[in-house]
This record gives C-alpha cells, structure tokens and sequence, in this order.
C-alpha cells in the first residue's frame, strides 16, 4: 500500500508541477512582451524584465489552483490510460483512498500558495510597483490609476510611493461641509518622521468668493492617520494584498466611513483559495474516475481548460455581482466552490 501510495502521489505531484512550470513560462513571456511595449526613458527592457521577474510570485500564486486542476486530470488520466488505476482499484483500494491519496501532492502546492500570497508576491509585487512608478514619474510625469484616497473631507491623489516612507506628487484637495472646493495643493515631495508627514515644496491654491489665492512655501507639517504601510497598500490592487493587510485597511475604510466592498471580496477569495484549489482538485478527481475514464489525454487537457475558465468567470461573475447587489461577498465566493464539490462528490459517488 504504500508504494501504491508513493507512486501515485509522485505521479500526480510531477504532473501538477510540469503543469506550473508550463503556464508561468508562458504567462512570463506573454507578460513580458506586453511589458516591452511599454518602456520609455528610464523604464528600459532590462527593467520591464525586472519587474517581471519581481511579479513571479503573485502569478505563482494565480496559477496554482488551475495548475492542480489540469495537473491532477494529467497525471491521473495518465494512470487511467495505461489501465494502472484499474490495477490498483483491483488490488482492494477505494475510490475514496485514491481520491485522498491524489489530495496530497495538491496540499503541498495549497500551502505553497498560501506561503505566497501572505508573504512574498505582496512585498514582491510592491516592490515591482513602486519602482515601476517611480521610474515612470520621474520620466514621463504619468501616474497610477490607483492612488486616490479620501480622508474625511479631503481627497488626495499620490503619483509614487517608495517602501522607505517617502511619496512624490501629493496633491489634496479640501471641501467644505458644502462640497465646495477650498483649496488645492501639490506637494512635490513628503517624507514620513514620527508620525506625520513633513511635505516639501508646497504649492498652495485658496479659493474663496473674494477671489483666489496661490501661495508657496518650503515646507509644512501634515497630520494624518495615513501611515507608509497604508500608502504602500494603496498601490496595490485588493487581489495582490496580503489578508492581513486587507483587513488592516477595510477597518480603516471603516473608520472613514468609506465603502470597502472591493477590499471585502479580495479577503474572502483569499481566505477560500485552499478551499476552491481543494474543490478543483476533487472535480479533476471525479471526472477521471466518471466521464473522462476512457478519452485522450488532450481531451482531458482540454477540458480541465474549459472547467478552469467557467470556474474563474463564475468567480468574476459573481464578485462584482455580490458589490452591486448588497449580498455578502463571502456567498459569492462560496457558491462556485459548493457547484464543484457537489458535482465532484456526485461524480464520485456513481464511480464506485
């Protein structure tokens, strides 16, 4: 029993790996080439490479579970076709011990991209961010889409932000209880010291009925619950933060009063992303033991594809649904995992 054990898991292992291994070269090189095209002044081809190579965790960690999908339909198919599951189910093991025993390999790779995405694609991604910004801001003067922020009555817009406290291009924007603008000011430069920001090279619009007011000054002192690690968040999108950051800044989003749906939505599919690679795992089980027992090898490729894709457009589908509708966002990460188990279990249940 336990080489039975150990070679199907190895094969199942080798399989999900080969799987990874194919889609981050592909999805690297794809990324790449979408990265050259943008290179301007100081963003050369040697930095698009950086970048992308700093982005390899975070897309390590968006693979893994379509990887043990495809991975597991492969190595289980291959046992299938060469009629070595029928040897084994032969010899006295249960569907139920197979389907435990492919479970393994894919925990490895679960815990894998749990490591991941809480430890290393954040601060990777990060890191990939804010040079990328920086060197763009420096050269083109263009900013990222991301960077906008309200804090009671007051909007604020960062152009980049650098890990060592310091951001470039603060412009902020304050409203009356009106929502009539009072002024606008662009700073070039502010720098984190004991618990505020000292900005530099203020530049200062009044507006009031008597008429408008520009004044400049070389520096000034801003208080804010606005840390480094907020604004480091702020250049991330929800899905690459860690879960203890989403949920650091949904309760900060709270405190403001600020809707958090987006940040809400990211946490749950991070926290259920075990559950939904274990879910996929157990479809692919299922369907080598029910209606692929017999086909090719690529028609269980392609279909491992096909149930990868509709898995990650229901998820698509249904997050953003949840935002709009009211619903808790947890339900709607929950549903596409509960259709594969159902389906798996059922699978399952008629191949014994």
């Amino acid at each position: 029993m336990h080489k039975i054990t150990a070679y199907i898991s190895r094969t199942v292992f080798y399989a999900i790996a080969m799987t990874l291994l194919v889609f981050i070269a592909l999805d690297f090189i794809f990324g790449l080439i979408s990265q050259l095209e943008k290179t301007s002044g100081a963003y050369t081809a040697l930095e698009a490479f950086y970048y992308m190579s700093l982005t390899v965790p975070r897309r390590l960690y968006d693979l893994i579970p379509y990887s043990c999908l495809i991975g597991c339909l492969a190595g289980l198919g291959l046992l299938a076709s060469s009629s070595e599951l029928v040897v084994v189910r032969a010899a006295g093991v249960s569907v139920k011990r197979i389907t435990w025993i492919a479970l393994r390999p894919a925990i490895i790779f679960i815990v894998i991209a749990l490591l991941l995405g809480e430890f290393v694609a954040p601060y990777t991604e990060q890191m990939a961010d804010n040079r990328r910004h920086y060197l763009k801001y420096n050269t083109t003067q263009s900013a990222p889409q991301n960077m906008w922020n309200r804090e009671g009555d007051e909007f604020m817009h960062v152009s980049a932000v650098l890990p060592n406290g310091v951001i470039y291009g603060l412009t902020r924007y304050k409203f009356n209880p009106q929502q009539q603008l009072e002024s606008a000011s662009f700073t070039k430069q502010a720098r984190y010291e004991d618990g505020y920001w000292q900005e530099e090279d203020v530049s200062i619009t009044y507006l009031a009925e008597e008429g408008v007011r520009n004044e400049v000054i070389e520096s000034r002192r801003w208080d804010t619950p606005l840390t480094p690690n907020l604004f480091n968040i702020l250049v991330l999108d929800p899905e690459d933060l860690s879960m203890r950051n989403l949920h650091y800044y949904t309760n900060y989003l709270h405190e403001q009063s600020l809707t958090s749906g987006n940040y809400n939505l990211a946490f749950w599919q991070k926290v259920l992303q075990p559950l939904a690679t274990a879910s996929l795992v157990l479809i692919a089980i299922s369907f080598v033991f029910g209606p692929l027992r017999s086909v090719t090898m690529g028609q269980r490729i392609f279909t491992g594809v096909v149930f990868g894709v509709a898995f990650l457009l229901l998820q698509k589908l249904l997050g953003p649904s949840s935002l709009v509708f009211g619903f808790p966002p947890v339900v709607a990460v929950m549903i596409p995992i509960l259709i594969c188990i159902l389906l798996g279990m059922y699978l399952l249940k008629r191949a014994r």
